[in-house]
């Protein structure tokens, strides 16, 4: 793998196919391997990590400071590295393996994320699933998908109407402030129907207009910073409850028709009030 020579779109978005090449080649012999399972949460909770996260965030890490020094990394298993030498700051923001649950259950529905952003605002995004072969991302401008075929297709969301529109959101059990759950309630209400347990794959998903909304708690950057170009450069949008910026993750709502994301956004504030 050559080093980029500069941050031009090109450049970058190969480093992204490259990273996903290799932190998938790192998770694959983990996957199904009855592999040993430590739980990061101290407080009675489970918050289950593996060596299959932390071999693949090393490696995506270990290319990133081979190719690109100066830039930041915010991943979730080991500390973050802040950008140097740049007023326009990079910063790549990495979940190793999101849908960590999923991936010891040995379900196929996880994936690697990894996001760029680019003085605070995420430009582009990956997200790769090397067991079946899928593979979705973002460049500067559009989004793609490219299956276990090979082919690659751009990504378009699909206009919907709320009273028809599908759900997703991973568990109902991250709803449990009583403020949170009347939101969510009031939103299920509303749409057509709903399914648990998508993780970064609903959210692609939506992306691909087989989905039309995504809601969801307590999200860290990590989890949602590359899925915002891969959405939005693929006609949808992703925001806070509020309506504001979501790369600092918390409280979501992506939808793939922005004219349903402002009628969500009035039923989440009449729920919220």
């Amino acid at each position: 793998m050559d080093k980029p020579v500069n941050n031009d779109s090109t450049s970058l978005v190969a480093t992204l196919h490259d990273l996903a090449d290799s932190s998938g080649a790192t998770i694959g012999p983990y996957f199904r391997a009855g592999i040993s399972i430590d739980n990061k949460a101290a407080d009675g909770r489970f918050d289950p990590v593996t060596e299959a996260d932390r071999a693949a965030e090393q490696t995506i890490r270990a290319i990133l400071a081979q190719r690109y020094p100066e830039h930041g990394i915010l991943g979730e298993e080991f500390a973050a590295t802040a950008a140097t030498g740049t007023t326009d700051a990079y910063q790549w923001v990495i979940d190793p393996i999101d849908g960590t649950r999923s991936f010891i259950l040995g379900l196929p529905t996880w994936g690697t994320l990894i996001g760029l952003k680019h003085n605070g605002a995420p430009m582009m995004g990956m997200m790769n699933q090397p067991y079946t072969r899928e593979r979705f991302w973002s460049d500067a401008n559009a989004s793609y998908f490219r299956g276990a075929d090979g082919k690659t297709t751009r990504l378009e969301t699909r206009p919907a109407q709320l009273v028809t529109a599908q759900l997703s959101t991973t568990t109902p059990d991250m709803f449990a402030e009583a403020r949170d759950r009347r939101a969510f309630d009031a939103v299920n209400a509303r749409v057509r129907a709903c399914r648990y347990g998508g993780d970064c794959y609903a959210y692609c998903l939506l992306a691909m207009g087989l989905i039309d909304v995504v809601i969801e708690v307590d999200l860290k950057p990590y989890d949602i910073v590359a899925l915002i170009p891969i959405i939005e450069n693929a006609g949808g949008i992703v925001t806070d409850w509020q309506g504001g910026p979501a790369g600092d993750g918390g409280r979501i709502l992506a939808c793939g028709d922005r004219r349903i994301h402002g009628e969500l956004l009035k039923i989440i504030a009449d729920a919220d009030a």
